[in-house]
């Protein structure tokens, strides 16, 4: 029989190695990462849909500074960003139309527009008439009207284009009922050369103040009418014809005074219209 006192005793240690070792918390900067990435990605695909293509452009450069050497980057590498000042001409010569910056009347016809071009257009035409709101209003300090006429004119610039509204005073009325005084052709005439500089259509409208007497039917509807026409062939005069194109006569119902019979209701808003783009 044998005994086993005195074999012996063998112990086998066994390393284990925990969870929460060097690697254990590694996929928490990994998802920390993707987190960032994914929120990079959705704020570009907001900046994408928010902004213009000027926007965008600027956007870049500010992560690309370079010395500008034109507003809207091109396709060469001249100072012209690919175009010169003969591309109009050259292409022209050559049967490709124009250029996209200035598309012919075809290309306009079916709303063809350079990409990012809306809003340039826009700020453009709206500087354009703001210049020519400067003429009238002495803002520009090139004024084209005396300060004699210039008390019966108020400018804004609008939506619909730039409004030019001639008003009666009481000491110096535009219209004899529905005839022109000497004072209302001289601020037409003054009005039509400034609208010279621009080739917008023009839009007319007649206002009149409320008369005291009441009557079966209201005269202030023919009286509006009849001296948004008379304002019509004051401005033919100089301004081709083909460039009114409304005439309008609104009462009384629309005022510039809130007193219904205030002189300063009897007005005409002579309005120079944007382009619809």
């Amino acid at each position: 029989m044998v005994s086993h006192a005195n074999a012996p005793v063998i112990i086998r240690r066994k390393k284990v190695v925990g969870g929460g070792g060097h690697h254990g918390g590694a996929w928490k900067v990994a998802y920390a990462d993707f987190v960032t990435a994914m929120m990079a990605f959705f704020m570009l695909m907001w900046l994408l849909n928010a902004t213009t293509e000027t926007q965008r452009k600027g956007i870049a450069d500010y992560f690309n500074p370079t010395i500008a050497v034109n507003r809207i980057s091109g396709g060469g590498d001249g100072s012209f960003g690919g175009d010169s000042v003969f591309s109009e001409d050259v292409f022209s010569r050559n049967g490709l139309g124009a250029t996209a910056r200035h598309h012919d009347q075809g290309e306009r016809a079916r709303g063809a527009s350079a990409p990012g071009s809306h809003g340039e257009a826009v700020g453009d035409e709206m500087r354009d008439l703001a210049e020519i709101e400067g003429k009238l209003t002495a803002r520009s300090g090139e004024s084209m009207v005396s300060e004699h006429l210039q008390r019966h004119i108020v400018t804004k610039l609008t939506d619909e284009g730039l409004i030019v509204e001639l008003f009666d005073l009481e000491d110096a009325p535009l219209f004899e009922g529905s005839e022109a005084t000497p004072l209302l052709e001289d601020l037409t005439s003054v009005v039509a050369e400034v609208f010279l500089l621009a080739r917008n259509d023009v839009a007319i409208k007649g206002h009149a103040s409320a008369v005291p007497v009441v009557r079966a039917e209201n005269p202030v509807w023919d009286i509006s009418i009849a001296r948004a026409q008379t304002v019509r062939h004051l401005l033919e005069r100089d301004l081709p014809p083909a460039r009114v194109k409304r005439v309008e006569g609104h009462a009384d119902r629309v005022r510039s005074i809130s007193d219904p019979m205030d002189v300063r209701n009897n007005r005409v808003e002579l309005i120079l219209l944007r382009h619809r783009l």
